[in-house]
């Protein structure tokens, strides 16, 4: 994405009979993901009924899809084809402009020295009780 979104629903058209995919899983912001990477535990995996109007919302679990950047989908059955075929993805949720933190160089001391701290307005003073 070009921003952070909160994604808040998934849908999915797929193709007529056992092409229709039947499972869905969510991962996100894992750039340049591969089929190895498929492997891993999702952020979320929906069951997904044959829909070819396109009527069906599959909810997300909003805690874990607040600060998405890149989202990932693995279709990894369908109905029972040899091939799945999907017509159309529709992701429902809250777009806002990402945040760029430019680098920031500090200098961090792991002992005061003195010497880089003077301090001219306090003089010292004796005082002498009798």
């Amino acid at each position: 994405f070009t921003g952070n979104v909160k994604l808040k629903a998934v849908m999915v058209l797929g193709g007529e009979g056992g092409t229709h995919p039947a499972e869905l899983r969510l991962f996100k912001n894992i750039p340049h993901m591969s089929f190895d990477d498929a492997a891993r535990e999702p952020e979320q995996t929906f069951a997904l009924s044959r829909d070819l109007t396109g009527e069906l919302e599959y909810p997300t679990k909003i805690a874990r899809f607040s600060n998405v950047y890149h989202l990932s989908m693995h279709f990894p059955k369908n109905f029972g084809a040899e091939t799945t075929k999907i017509f159309y993805i529709g992701l429902k949720g809250e777009w806002t402009e990402a945040r760029r933190h430019e680098v920031t160089i500090c200098s961090y001391e792991a002992s005061a020295n003195p010497a880089d701290h003077k301090l001219e307005q306090i003089t010292p003073q004796t005082h002498f009780i009798s």
